[in-house]
């Protein structure tokens, strides 16, 4: 019998893709300004060298063991201290080197304006929040049954960010772990199993729901626990086989409720 809903965060509740593509486009409209180029260039010409910068640093074992993505370490400070301190003394460097390097595939040759960009894309993430339309929605109707837990992935300093400039959320949560506090992401069966003992749960009494075969799924699964695939972009499954597949979070209500007295 469901007693727990474990969420996923990051394009489960929040969309954090739009924050990103919308945080790049406010970015590269202030570089069109100053020079004549196509921004939607310039945002694919970053994400390139933010991509390859990201996996060329000695902290990218870490950032795949905890679950940061390169878009999040272009306006994460990670001034988490601990196992953190690595990835907090690249951060801005690496931030600006890739709007530098953005630039230069483009044939400009501006470090001025490149650390100004790297600057500006951390601002204007934090002031664009979205949530999914249905989000609120479905956890209001959970919240009255069940206890709802959130598992995310990344560091605590950004993690926390997101969710201070989405104060609501928050609040529908009993327990919140964030992988950069436990020491592991997900799909680690660790880390699920960590949420279920300090919640005195047993896998037979929580559902994991995420957007991620390859985390929030894949994990759960390697500990037992039923899981609902949010996919929303009509990808196709590979050897990851969730419990349940849904378009929409509203999706989830019913499968809950059917979970619960089965």
């Amino acid at each position: 019998m469901i007693k727990a809903v474990i969420f996923d965060l990051d394009d489960t509740l929040l969309n954090d893709r739009k924050s990103i593509q919308e945080a790049f486009k406010a970015t590269c409209g202030l570089a069109a300004q100053k020079h004549a180029i196509n921004p939607a260039l310039l945002e694919e010409n970053v994400r390139i060298h933010a991509r390859k910068l990201f996996t060329s640093y000695t902290t990218y074992n870490f950032t795949q063991k905890i679950g940061i993505n390169p878009f999040e370490g272009l306006w994460g400070t990670f001034d988490d201290g601990g196992s953190f301190q690595a990835l907090h003394n690249l951060a801005s460097t690496y931030q600006e080197t890739s709007w530098v390097e953005g630039l230069q595939a483009l044939h400009i040759d501006d470090e001025e304006l490149g650390l100004e960009l790297a600057k500006a894309f951390s601002v204007f993430r934090k002031k664009l929040p979205f949530v999914f339309d249905d989000t609120f929605h479905v956890l209001e109707e959970l919240k009255k049954d069940y206890q709802l837990l959130l598992l995310t992935n990344g560091s605590p300093s950004l993690q926390n960010i997101k969710l201070e400039i989405t104060p609501e959320l928050k609040a529908y949560f009993n327990d919140i772990l964030i992988s950069g506090d436990f020491g592991v992401g997900k799909p680690d069966p660790s880390i699920f199993q960590y949420i279920l003992e300090r919640n005195n749960l047993t896998k037979e009494q929580a559902i994991m729901i995420g957007d991620n075969l390859h985390t929030d799924i894949l994990g759960s699964n390697r500990i037992g626990m039923e899981n609902v695939w949010i996919n929303r972009n009509q990808m196709e499954i590979n050897d990851i086989q969730p419990t349940y597949e849904i378009k929409r979070l509203r999706e989830l209500l019913p499968i809950v409720k059917k979970s619960s007295i089965e």
